[in-house]
């Protein structure tokens, strides 16, 4: 079984930006490698009884705005619940994700991942927005040319085999988080995958 954790996230969500530097912490600690797996939402909630949050009721849609408060207040995180560019395509900044795993390896994957759901939830920048995702490659000390990188097949066919495997491992939301084959949602389970990476 692989020692990596296996990390399956959107780049546009709240939920994986409060708890992106928690995992990153819990993987320094137990010295766990991680695989970085962005993954489109967009083909994961059709198959597994998703909805888009613009279609969930509004019952829902209430809720979630009064626990996005909660969890940002108790963990000491700044957001913005409701920021000024969202609902967002995640796609583009998966792509380039995507391509710095490929190219710069994990650290600055997940350094890059980091920057980019502050942009979305904590700094009101459009993270669909090309010039926003050269700002946040510069910010990373990563090279321009990913981006024209992430638009290159090689890097949609990689976003789409985690997608598939996302489907595959029976993954309905993000993030999630595999720990030697055990699944975790939500940033709230960050506590459990502590427990079972020994911590």
């Amino acid at each position: 079984m692989s020692r990596s954790v296996l990390y399956y996230f959107a780049p546009q969500s709240p939920w994986t930006y409060l708890g992106h530097a928690r995992l990153a912490a819990l993987l320094r600690q137990s010295r766990r490698e991680v695989s970085v797996l962005p993954a489109d939402l967009g083909k994961v909630f059709p198959v597994s009884g998703g909805l888009p949050l613009p279609k969930r009721a509004p019952q829902r849609q209430a809720y979630r705005l009064v626990e996005l408060k909660r969890f940002a207040e108790h963990l000491g995180v700044p957001l913005n619940v409701q920021p000024r560019y969202f609902p967002v395509d995640g796609n583009p900044a998966a792509l380039l994700i995507t391509a710095v795993q490929q190219r710069d390896g994990t650290d600055a994957a997940m350094a890059l991942a980091g920057a980019i759901l502050a942009a979305c939830w904590a700094q009101e920048r459009d993270i669909a927005n090309e010039g926003t995702l050269l700002e946040l490659l510069a910010e990373c000390d990563l090279p321009d040319e990913r981006l024209d990188q992430s638009r290159e097949a090689g890097t949609q066919a990689r976003y789409d085999a985690n997608t598939q495997a996302a489907i595959d491992a029976g993954i309905f939301g993000a993030p999630t988080y595999i720990v030697d084959g055990e699944m975790f949602w939500g940033q709230d389970r960050l506590d459990f995958v502590a427990r079972k990476l020994g911590l």
